[in-house]
């Protein structure tokens, strides 16, 4: 946990001396929620992403993953290239995590791999009335180094609503909700698997530059020997210290016996 939260103070403490170039607004990242944003970043900017996770497993060792890094390029108003790293070290999945990684020991012996992810985003439709703004987002991770080796395909597809709500400051923008469902098809220790996470968040801006959310997901793998469903309840806010800066963190409790019983997840986002 020192060591994560060193990272994090570290990747802050740099980028907040940096000066951006990008238009005013919240970054849409999409590290802060469990469920993806719907927007993708302008033809022309960049936008990058961390996060310093550390989960308590049910049983076994604990999950720490870092620094989930990712850069996402923007080639067109509607698409993004995506491109990242990340290192995980425990004894169970990070499923918590926009990051898919190997399912985890069956023995509770430690598990390490370092993975990295390529993919795009493609926004496909804006809001209009009760027809959401949706997107899709198509990526891949392939280990590096670690336990277990094969290139996890990982599909996702996103939908959000504006609502006419704006609490407690009419100068807030917005309330939205965001639902979402991804699939991946995963290598465990036992073979492949499919892995289906559905999710939904309900996004409540404060202020111009604070917001809270609540949200609910859920991992249902199907084809994987002792697995069952985990579902999770997790809270989280960020705030934009400057208008090109972001750091965020969340928590989350599984809501069953064979789900981890808490996680937490500490991040950033820093467009230019």
């Amino acid at each position: 946990m020192r060591r994560s939260l060193a990272i994090t103070t570290l990747v802050a403490a740099c980028t907040i001396t940096s000066i951006g170039i990008a238009a005013e607004g919240d970054l849409g990242t999409d590290r802060d929620a469990f469920t993806p944003c719907t927007h993708t970043i302008p033809a022309g900017s960049l936008l990058m992403e961390a996060s310093s996770v550390y989960i308590d497993n049910r049983s076994g060792l604990p999950t720490n993953n870092y620094p989930e890094w990712l850069l996402r390029i923007g080639a067109t108003e509607r698409f993004e290239w995506r491109f990242g790293v990340n290192y995980g070290v425990g004894s169970q999945g990070t499923i918590v995590t926009s990051v898919e990684v190997g399912e985890g020991t069956q023995d509770g012996s430690r598990l390490y791999e370092t993975s990295l992810l390529y993919g795009f985003k493609l926004s496909m439709s804006d809001q209009d009335d009760w027809l959401p703004e949706t997107c899709f987002i198509m990526e891949a991770t392939t280990p590096v180094e670690g336990d277990v080796f094969g290139t996890v395909p990982v599909a996702t597809g996103a939908a959000a609503w504006e609502l006419p709500v704006r609490f407690p400051l009419r100068t807030a923008e917005p309330w939205r909700i965001d639902v979402a469902v991804r699939y991946a098809y995963s290598e465990g220790l036992d073979g492949w698997f499919s892995r289906w996470t559905p999710s939904t968040v309900l996004r409540m801006p404060v202020t111009e530059r604070w917001e809270l959310h609540a949200e609910w997901f859920g991992s249902y793998p199907v084809g994987a020997p002792g697995r069952s469903g985990e579902p999770f309840f997790s809270p989280g806010t960020h705030i934009m210290l400057t208008k090109n800066f972001e750091l965020g963190v969340r928590v989350g409790w599984g809501l069953t016996a064979e789900t981890a019983p808490f996680f937490c997840d500490a991040g950033c986002g820093w467009r230019w």
